[in-house]
């Protein structure tokens, strides 16, 4: 492996409409949550992909910080029990190298990592696994708490549909 973003790689997110170049890797610009995605090259034909999202945990995303320890916890197991199935989202055929989500300091870090061959293949995979993280926080957000932004964001567009119609709630 080396610390150098293949070109192949560079390339594809480059050219991707939906990532913007942010220091040695990319960041998604259709979410509102922080992203960051990196590759590393590998002495085969595969590529090291890494991807980074970072959410609100429960309780720091409402305004008065009152949810209960049990209520954070639980939510916060589910969430990441729900976030592992990511791979099943996509249109291709990839296994997870590693899968993390940790709490630091009020923040939910996930991270996929996975190895794949088509550059252009992995970027919609990365792109995915994060659409995945955004929408699984948004079917996870539990109601009765007055939250802040970006969470009455998020709420707001899923409970309005694309065409301006009123929508349900994400559950």
């Amino acid at each position: 492996m080396t610390d150098e973003l293949p070109t192949e790689a560079r390339e594809a997110f480059a050219a991707h409409e939906a990532f913007e170049a942010d220091g040695d890797g990319f960041g998604l610009t259709t979410t509102v949550f922080e992203t960051y995605v990196t590759a590393f090259g590998r002495e085969d034909y595969a590529t090291d992909y890494t991807v980074r999202v970072e959410v609100l945990s429960l309780q720091s995303a409402t305004e008065d910080g009152q949810v209960g320890d049990a209520v954070q916890q639980g939510w916060l197991d589910t969430f990441e029990r729900r976030l592992a199935d990511a791979p099943m989202a996509t249109r291709a055929s990839v296994d997870l190298d590693d899968f993390d989500v940790r709490l630091v300091d009020g923040t939910v870090i996930v991270t996929y990592e996975f190895s794949y061959g088509d550059a252009g293949r992995a970027a919609d995979i990365a792109k995915t696994f994060v659409e995945y993280v955004e929408g699984t926080y948004v079917e996870g957000v539990v109601p009765g708490y007055d939250y802040e932004e970006p969470v009455t964001d998020l709420l707001s567009a899923a409970a309005t549909g694309s065409d301006g119609e009123r929508g349900g709630t994400p559950l």
